[in-house]
């Protein structure tokens, strides 16, 4: 997807963070861009940051684990703008894990958001995407923790699952002129660790890790590094970029190559493992 200017955007997860930082870098390229976020506040500061743009820029509430809230975002979007060509599915939500406390409750939580909410996006939009017939670019947001895992997780396990579902969405889309990329940046300042501020009732209360236990030592190296991660704005920035040259990997953090040839490594000798028999 060549040229931005007069084409719509819309992208949840969209009042804050990389969200954010994806919708300014498409209103400064011309695009009308919708918004949609869980969070209320959120969204009307977010709108009140771009309201440079007009009547370009609107907001949407979208709770993404629910799939008729994203349905009436998307009806939403195509009442506001007519057509939309860019969906990002970008909201994400992270529980603490590990082994020793297993929340059942942040599990189905996390599967919901992450996981459930890019196939209630696809599904809401992809069908319009096609019937208007201009093309068009889906990004889906995962994560480093979606090519490399240390950690028993459902936040690792729903960022693996949305780069298979990017790569298995890639070559039954490209015939029909809508690209696919998948996003997998490692830390970035956006407020992930506090996601549990948005966790619906319905998943019940934020578990509680024991101070002393190793899960509440990795979340509190996390939070640290995410304090000192990647500018948001650097992260729109390949976006952008990818989304024009069609790429289906979206990294960020060239660091992180040597993890991942590590995993790739171990693979590769398995398969010679098993390649005499």
């Amino acid at each position: 997807m060549r040229e931005f200017k007069g084409k719509t955007a819309f992208v949840t997860g969209g009042a804050s963070g990389i969200g954010l930082a994806m919708a300014k870098a498409f209103a400064e390229n011309g695009m009308n861009v919708m918004l949609a976020d869980v969070e209320p506040n959120a969204l009307d500061a977010a709108l009140k940051d771009l309201n440079q743009y007009g009547n370009h820029v609107r907001g949407v509430a979208c709770d993404v684990a629910d799939p008729d809230s994203v349905e009436r975002a998307a009806q939403a979007s195509f009442a506001a703008f007519g057509k939309v060509h860019i969906l990002c599915n970008n909201a994400g939500v992270a529980a603490g894990s590990g082994i020793d406390t297993i929340s059942v409750e942040s599990w189905r939580w996390v599967l919901d958001v992450n996981l459930m909410g890019v196939v209630y996006g696809v599904r809401s939009f992809l069908p319009h995407i096609r019937a208007h017939g201009e093309g068009g670019h889906i990004v889906n947001t995962a994560s480093m923790a979606g090519m490399v895992s240390g950690w028993f997780s459902p936040y690792d396990a729903t960022k693996f699952a949305v780069v298979a579902m990017s790569e298995g969405l890639r070559p039954q889309l490209q015939p029909l002129g809508i690209g696919v990329s998948v996003l997998c940046p490692f830390f970035v300042r956006t407020k992930i660790g506090e996601s549990g501020r948005n966790r619906q009732e319905r998943y019940g209360q934020t578990s509680t890790l024991d101070p002393g236990s190793p899960a509440a030592a990795v979340v509190e190296e996390i939070r640290k590094q995410i304090a000192a991660g990647l500018d948001p704005a650097d992260v729109a920035a390949r976006v952008l970029a990818a989304i024009e040259n069609e790429e289906l990997y979206i990294f960020t953090h060239p660091n992180m190559r040597r993890f991942v040839e590590a995993r790739f490594a171990a693979i590769e000798a398995a398969m010679d493992r098993v390649t005499p028999s």
